[in-house]
């Protein structure tokens, strides 16, 4: 009995299941062909629907123009991402022939720079400084038509556009790439600079005296760009012309050489340099540069060599490469006629840069701090400065490396090229804004752009401007300044200096005390 209920129960269940097989079955058929049939359905649907926007286009259907546009501003959006907008340099005749092209003017289609800049580095405070002496009474038109004397060019900025005027050649190239470094900023931020005009003065030494302009009946001094300035001067410092390469000396253009020094600190690290100071180039330009090559003995710690600029030319600047200068745990920077343009390439080694005391400064050396960036040197007793500095510093290794290393560092990080060009931009900014008149481009005074700075020059010089020239707009804004020195900041700047300077003259002597002590 339980047998015969056991085998009706299995029986039962192959009906059940085959009952369920034979519907799942007949539901897939049934599946399959509507499905077929809806795709039909759609496929009629999309004919007719393509019909339709046939029909559209010819007759301007307002609901197909929102989707066309929909889908080009998306497409832009996705063009912007993957494709940046990039300027082109075309030297044939017939570009040459017309005006610049207007890409240096507005800003290029889709492109928009919105996101931040982050922060400045702190020399940006000085702009401020640099422009105080205007801040009161402004920038007239008077004041820039007495003093061409002092300039070799006129510069305008109009409706974006650059416009030229030179008074004067200025010494080798410098006005030249000055102009390029300018317009270079226009590609960067193309249409964000407000109109000015300046003018730009390309000697080493300064030219607008503070003394000159004292006295019951002194004029207002006239606003002169220029690229260094001193404690005695009104100078609005500007950065200089070798950021875009410097082709009477082979220098490349300042993102370029400063990957090539990068590469040179990583040859040889810094307690496997040489123990000694070294210092290259002409000591005939400034008596301080002679006078440091007394100091050129062993007993002064010091390893001295003159620059022969006319015999490096004729063997192809095979002795001169700043990134092979990195080789020694010590490095000088002492100025030329005025400042130097050395420094930055001094610093950029990872070398303890040792400072003979600058008289002049361009717009980032200024910030610098003594035994945070480089070690101080005296200029009235360079040789005994110079050797207690070296012989600190082999005995105090890891300070004198650390110094070598912050100097490097401030450079490579903040005096990059974009912040060079912020700089630029903020300080063409803030000038801008106390003149009080309206730029107007003078009689016979044609545009300039790249393509004409560019395609006319040839060698080094268009080599260099090719390497330095920018591509593509920035994708984002300028940097945020640091809020300017007030005057209690800017005492306490100048006493920190002088109070660390004041310690290493403390320390020095000390050991010059031990060291009498020791000979007696």
């Amino acid at each position: 009995m339980d047998t015969c209920k056991k085998h009706n129960r299995r029986s039962a269940k192959r009906r059940e299941d085959d009952f369920q097989e034979k519907t799942w079955r007949s539901g897939k058929k049934w599946t399959s062909s509507t499905l077929s049939l809806f795709l039909f359905v759609n496929l009629i649907f999309i004919a007719a629907f393509i019909y339709w926007l046939d029909i559209s286009v010819i007759s301007g259907s307002p609901l197909l123009e929102a989707i066309l546009t929909t889908t080009t501003k998306t497409s832009n959006k996705t063009l912007k991402h993957h494709q940046p907008f990039e300027y082109t340099l075309n030297c044939s005749d017939q570009v040459l022939a017309r005006k610049c092209r207007i890409n240096n003017a507005i800003s290029p289609p889709n492109q928009s720079s919105d996101s931040s800049g982050g922060m400045c580095p702190d020399y940006f405070q000085w702009i401020e400084q640099d422009l105080r002496w205007w801040k009161k009474t402004g920038i007239s038109r008077e004041m820039l038509d007495g003093a061409e004397d002092f300039a070799h060019f006129r510069l305008l900025i109009v409706k974006g556009k650059v416009y030229v005027e030179r008074f004067k050649k200025s010494f080798q190239t410098r006005d030249l790439f000055t102009i390029w470094g300018i317009l270079q900023l226009m590609r960067l931020y193309p249409g964000k600079l407000p109109d000015l005009e300046l003018l730009f003065n390309c000697n080493d030494g300064v030219v607008i005296n503070k003394n000159d302009y004292q006295g019951p009946d002194a004029t207002w001094p006239p606003p002169v760009f220029h690229y260094c300035g001193d404690k005695e001067s009104l100078d609005i410092v500007f950065p200089d012309w070798t950021f875009w390469g410097w082709a009477e000396t082979n220098i490349r253009p300042w993102e370029g050489i400063l990957k090539d020094i990068k590469e040179g600190n990583k040859r040889t690290k810094w307690k496997d340099r040489v123990p000694y100071a070294y210092w290259k180039g002409n000591p005939r330009v400034s008596y301080s540069r002679a006078d440091l090559m007394k100091c050129n003995a062993s007993e002064w710690n010091s390893r001295l060599y003159v620059q022969e600029w006319d015999k490096e030319i004729l063997q192809g600047y095979k002795n001169s490469k700043l990134e092979d200068q990195c080789t020694h745990r010590y490095k000088i920077f002492v100025e030329g006629a005025a400042w130097s343009v050395s420094d930055k390439y001094i610093l950029a080694c990872d070398s303890t840069t040792l400072m003979v005391d600058p008289y002049f400064y361009d717009f980032f050396l200024r910030s610098l701090m003594p035994l945070q960036h480089y070690w101080p040197i005296n200029t009235n007793r360079k040789c005994t400065d110079l050797k207690f500095a070296v012989d600190w510093g082999n005995s105090h290794t890891r300070q004198a490396k650390a110094i070598g290393k912050e100097g490097s560092k401030f450079i490579h990080e903040s005096l990059k090229m974009k912040y060079v060009y912020d700089y630029m931009f903020h300080l063409l900014s803030e000038y801008a804004k106390l003149l009080k008149f309206e730029p107007k481009v003078p009689p016979g005074v044609k545009e300039m752009c790249s393509e004409k700075l560019a395609c006319s020059s040839d060698g080094l010089w268009k080599k260099f401007m090719v390497e330095s020239m920018v591509i593509s707009p920035s994708e984002t804004l300028p940097c945020t300044r640091p809020p300017p020195f007030d005057d209690l900041s800017l005492q306490a700047f100048f006493q920190k200096k002088d109070r660390i300077k004041q310690q290493v003259e403390n320390l020095e002597s000390e050991y010059l005390e031990k060291l009498n002590k020791k000979r007696q």
